[in-house]
C-alpha cells in the first residue's frame, strides 16, 4: 500500500504544496524562495529516503516567517497523512548526527500526541543568509503540531550556525525514517497497548 501524503495550503500570506512518499528513494524537489530552508528540506528528504516535493510561494517582501512556518505546517500534515493507520511500523526512532564541531541527537515517537523538547546552543549567529536561526525551533513546533508526534531534539554543542541547524535536520530525517519504516516482525500489528495511535 502506498504511503503518500499530499497537502495544499493557501492563505493570504502563502500558497504551499507538499507531497511526501515515505517509501521513496530520497528524490527531492524543493522551492520555497528561502535558500537555506530549501537546503534543510533537501537534507530531510535525502537522509530520510523520502521522495519530497515542496512548492511554496510566500510574502517574502515582508520576511521569511510565513513562508517557513506554513511550509512546516503543510509538511507535518502530509507526513501524518502518509503514515496512515501506522499498523506495522517501528513507531520509535532515534539518531545522533555529527557535523564537524556540532552534534545533534534526535528521538521521535509517532505517538499521535504532539510534544516538542528542543535545545540548541545559545548565542548562535542570528542569520544564515535570509534564514532566521530562531525559526528552527518554530519549524519543529509547527511540524510536530500537524504530524502529531513527540520529538526531542538536543544539540549539546556546536559553534557554526549552519552546522548546528543542518545536523538537526539530518538527524531528524534519519529518526523519522527509522520510526516510520515497516517492522517485518510486526506485520499487521499496531505498536500500541492502547490499540490506537
Amino acid at each position: 500500500m502506498s504511503r503518500v501524503g499530499r497537502v495544499e495550503r493557501t492563505t493570504k500570506e502563502t500558497s504551499v504544496l507538499v507531497e511526501i512518499d515515505l517509501d521513496g528513494t530520497g528524490r527531492v524537489e524543493v522551492s520555497t524562495g528561502v535558500g537555506f530552508y530549501d537546503h534543510m528540506l533537501d537534507q530531510l528528504g535525502r537522509h530520510g529516503l523520502f521522495d519530497l516535493t515542496v512548492k511554496t510561494e510566500g510574502d517574502l517582501h515582508i520576511d521569511t516567517h510565513h513562508t517557513i512556518e506554513d511550509t512546516a505546517l503543510a509538511l507535518g500534515a502530509a507526513f501524518k497523512q502518509a503514515l496512515g493507520d501506522k499498523v506495522g511500523i517501528y513507531r520509535f526512532g532515534n539518531c545522533t548526527v555529527p557535523l564537524d564541531e556540532s552534534l545533534a541527537q534526535v528521538t521521535v515517537d509517532l505517538s499521535g500526541r504532539p510534544y516538542l523538547v528542543h535545545t540548541e546552543p545559545e548565542n548562535m549567529a542570528p542569520m544564515i543568509g535570509s534564514y532566521d536561526t530562531t525559526m528552527t525551533r518554530h519549524i519543529l513546533e509547527s511540524f510536530v503540531a500537524q504530524a502529531q508526534i513527540a520529538l526531542h531534539v538536543h544539540v549539546p554543542y556546536g559553534r557554526n550556525a549552519h552546522h548546528i541547524v543542518e545536523c538537526q535536520f539530518k538527524a531528524l530525517a534519519r529518526a523519522l525514517r527509522y520510526a516510520s519504516e515497516r517492522d517485518p516482525r510486526a506485520a499487521g500489528i499496531l505498536p500500541s497497548t492502547k490499540g490506537a495511535l
